[in-house]
């Protein structure tokens, strides 16, 4: 017990202290999750939009592929890039293999349809409710589903900061593309597994300590975001 408090005192000297490792870590940690959701939002916005308003054949089969894929294991994704971004794989000339650019791939493939699949109910959802009313004015399909994307804006941040959230604490597939090297590609996640088994447990402590507060403030961003949204509605 005394070796835990030890280590937690140690953790949180750490933290107060601004230790350089632990924020240089911590820092690219919320770059590469920052970038891999925008990327993310920016194209399952569009696809999910897209597929609640689109109808052709295989229509179904694909929505059913897509929920199929939010259950997709980190480190297939992990195994999927490195095959890709390896020496002997088709974009191997780009070097990004072992770099923060390969991790941010990673992390976008894995938050992609997490996005897409919950932006599709939003807007379907939301067509049930105004659709008709946008159609009866002239608007196509996509702008209508813009113009509810809009409308439903509080929604949408919800689905981007659940999306952070998937990216932040996923540890497979950052591992398998970036490597885990020092200075380099080593993320909160990584660093805590490694330093784990090193026995280096105020490093992995403080690092919990800082991933759990990056989750926490997702999920109070979360709650704040929807008791506007029902505030609006009831306004309405």
């Amino acid at each position: 017990m005394s070796a835990f408090a030890d280590s937690l005192s140690t953790a949180a000297a750490l933290i107060a202290g601004a230790d350089a490792a632990l924020w240089q870590v911590v820092v690219l940690s919320l770059q590469v999750s920052g970038s891999a959701c925008l990327v993310g939002a920016l194209i399952g916005l569009a696809a999910g939009a897209w597929l609640a308003v689109a109808r052709f054949p295989g229509h179904r089969a694909l929505v059913l592929a897509l929920n199929t894929l939010l259950a997709l294991p980190p480190v297939v994704v992990g195994l999927t890039v490195y095959l890709l971004l390896s020496r002997s794989g088709p974009l191997g000339e780009l070097g990004l293999l072992f770099t923060p650019a390969a991790m941010v791939v990673a992390q976008t493939v894995l938050v992609l349809p997490l996005v897409t699949a919950l932006t599709r109910q939003l807007v379907a959802d939301a067509m049930h409710g105004n659709g008709e009313q946008l159609r009866s004015m002239g608007a196509a399909p996509m702008l209508a589903a813009a113009l509810l994307l809009v409308h439903e804006r509080a929604a949408l941040l919800t689905i981007v900061l659940t999306a952070f959230g998937r990216a932040i604490s996923e540890v497979g597939a950052v591992m398998i593309v970036g490597g885990n090297i020092a200075g380099v590609t080593r993320v909160m996640t990584t660093t805590i597994a490694l330093e784990t088994s090193k026995g280096d447990l105020p490093l992995a402590l403080a690092l919990g300590i800082v991933l759990l507060g990056v989750v926490a403030l997702i999920n109070l961003g979360i709650a704040g975001v929807r008791r506007l949204q029902l505030g609006q509605e009831a306004a309405r």
